[in-house]
């Protein structure tokens, strides 16, 4: 690339995940600036996990800083460093991506909704619970089961999925990131089928 931000733009575009290794300025620049757009809504959601062996100490100071004066001073909310991941190994790395899309498949907003697409329907005691728990996050308080919006039916746009919905605040990111977490823990009512194989 001839442009350094484009290079950025295009990882970013182009990824459903990240994983950061010690490295110089330009690996802290992209952590941070991806972490930045998540953190203020402006990408969507992925995992971003910073790899290091357990005897390598690279990521220690940077989360010290994070804790102890970016989130101490309420630069920051507690919450945000949900958005990030530490693992040591690459099998907790894997781990860590494959569970982000467990159950959570994507997100779109339409119109005044937040759109989370699923690989598998939740049952309804599953989605109060989780109305419940995360009502802070939302508008009216409410979690809902849909189908696919009819922008979504015109464009393609992943019809045949489960979808939940809510007016999202549109700035508590970090709990939303809770939210996808926890559904990934969820069971699924039924497992849906991708070709030959199950997302699950």
């Amino acid at each position: 690339m001839k442009y350094f931000f484009t290079r950025k733009v295009l990882m970013i575009r182009e990824s459903d995940a990240f994983v950061s290794f010690p490295g110089g300025l330009g690996t802290l620049d992209e952590t941070f600036e991806l972490l930045t757009l998540m953190q203020t809504g402006k990408t969507q959601l992925a995992p971003l996990v910073l790899l290091a062996p357990d005897e390598d100490e690279y990521w220690d100071g940077l989360w010290r800083i994070l804790t102890d004066e970016i989130v101490a001073r309420g630069l920051a909310d507690a919450d945000d460093l949900t958005l990030l991941r530490r693992a040591t190994t690459v099998a907790e790395t894997l781990e860590e991506i494959l569970g982000f899309y467990r159950i959570f498949h994507s997100i779109r907003v339409v119109g005044q909704d937040l759109v989370l697409r699923l690989q598998a329907p939740l049952s309804d005691e599953r989605r109060r619970e989780l109305e419940a728990r995360y009502r802070d996050i939302t508008l009216d308080g409410r979690i809902r089961a849909i189908s696919a919006t009819p922008w979504e039916i015109r464009e393609g746009d992943h019809p045949e999925l489960p979808r939940l919905a809510l007016r999202f605040n549109r700035r508590s990111f970090g709990r939303l990131r809770q939210l996808i977490d926890d559904i990934n823990r969820s069971q699924p009512a039924i497992a849906i089928e991708h070709g030959d194989s199950h997302r699950l």
